[in-house]
C-alpha cells in the first residue's frame, strides 16, 4: 500500500495539511485518510485543491454518489475536505457546502462469553492471544491494541495507558488480573525470542521495530473465529462491542463504560443496550404485572 503521507510528493498544500493535523494530534491513520481523500479530489478536478469552486464541490459529490461510493466513505471525504477548506487553506465558506449524509446504523455482533472462550482457546499463538486478550479485556479498538508499548502496561495501578485513541484523546483502560499474568508470560517468551524490549512494542509485527498492523490483526481473528467453528462474522471490534455488552449485562453503570471505552458521547454507548439480551430478559413486562393483579382478583378469598 502506497504511504500518501511520505512516498507521494510532498506539495506545500499537502505539508501544510499533514502539519495542521500533527498539531490536533490525529492519529497517522486519520491522517492517512485525510490526505487520501484530498488527493482524490485534487485529482478529479486536474488541479490543486485550493482552486475549488462551490459548483466543482457540488458537482465532486454528485458524481462520487453516483459511482456508487458508500455512505460512510462519503462521510469520511466530506471530514477531510471540511478540514482542509477550513484550516489548512481557512475557506469555510467553502466547508459549508459539503454534505454528509446520515447513515443507518447496524445492529453490532455480539459474541457469547462462551464463544469468547472458544475463540481465545483457539489461537495457538501466545502473542495472538494475549492480542485478542486486550482487545476484549480492555475493550480496545484494534489500532488501539497495535499501538500499546510495554510502558503502557501500569501493573501497580492495574491499568492500560492508551495514548492518541479515537479523536487524540488519553484514557486508562482495565487491566484484569488474569490478563496481566498472560501479558507477563507473553513477556517472558517475547524476550527468549528477542522480539521484547522495554521500551518496544506490546505487541511487535515481522520485525520488532514495527508493530502489529491492524490488518493483522483482523487475520488473527478471523483466522480464530474459523478454527473455533464460530460463524458470525468477527473483527477485533467484535470483542470491543461483546466487552461493552457483558459488561452492560453485569450492571456497570453505562457512564463507566464510556470512560472505558473512550466514547465522546453518552448516545454511542447507550447503542450497546440493543444487543444485552440479558439485561432484556431481566426487565419484567408490565403485561406480567397485569396478569398478576388479575390472578390476585379472581382468586378465593382465604
Amino acid at each position: 500500500m502506497t504511504n500518501v503521507l511520505s512516498d507521494a510528493p510532498v506539495t506545500s498544500l499537502r505539508q501544510r495539511m499533514i502539519e495542521d493535523m500533527n498539531m490536533r494530534r490525529f492519529t497517522r491513520k486519520t491522517q492517512f485518510d485525510y490526505v487520501r481523500h484530498v488527493a482524490r479530489f485534487a485529482t478529479y478536478l486536474g488541479r490543486p485543491p485550493d482552486t475549488a469552486t462551490v459548483e466543482e464541490l457540488r458537482q465532486f459529490q454528485v458524481e462520487q454518489r453516483e459511482a456508487g461510493i458508500g455512505i460512510p466513505t462519503m462521510n469520511s471525504i466530506v471530514s477531510a475536505l471540511r478540514f482542509f477548506f477550513t484550516h489548512t487553506i481557512d475557506r469555510p465558506d467553502l466547508s459549508r457546502k459539503l454534505y454528509t449524509v446520515k447513515n443507518p446504523r447496524s445492529l453490532p455482533i455480539v459474541l457469547s462469553r462462551e464463544e469468547v472462550v472458544l475463540l481465545l482457546g483457539a489461537t495457538n499463538c501466545l502473542k495472538h492471544k494475549a492480542a485478542l486478550s486486550v482487545a476484549y479485556g480492555a475493550g480496545l479498538r484494534a489500532a488501539e491494541v497495535t499501538m500499546l508499548k510495554v510502558r503502557d502496561v501500569d501493573s501497580k495501578r492495574m491499568l492500560l495507558r492508551v495514548e492518541r485513541g479515537k479523536g487524540g484523546r488519553y484514557r486508562n483502560a482495565l487491566l484484569p488480573a488474569d490478563l496481566l499474568a498472560l501479558l507477563r508470560e507473553w513477556w517472558t517468551v517475547g524476550r527468549k525470542q528477542g522480539v521484547m524490549h522495554a521500551d518496544g512494542w506490546l505487541f511487535p509485527g515481522m520485525h520488532y521495530l514495527k508493530p502489529l498492523s491492524t490488518r493483522q490483526l483482523h487475520r488473527i481473528v478471523v483466522d480464530a473465529a474459523e478454527a473455533a467453528g464460530i460463524k458470525k462474522r468477527v473483527g477485533p471490534h467484535t470483542l470491543r462491542h461483546s466487552f461493552a455488552t457483558h459488561l452492560l449485562e453485569d450492571g456497570v453503570d453505562i457512564r463507566i463504560i464510556q470512560a472505558l471505552l473512550g466514547h465522546a458521547n453518552l448516545e454511542t454507548t447507550a447503542f450497546y443496550t440493543t444487543v444485552a439480551t440479558r439485561t432484556v430478559r431481566a426487565v419484567i413486562s408490565p403485561l406480567d404485572k397485569l396478569t398478576t393483579l388479575l390472578e390476585a382478583q379472581v382468586a378465593p378469598p382465604g
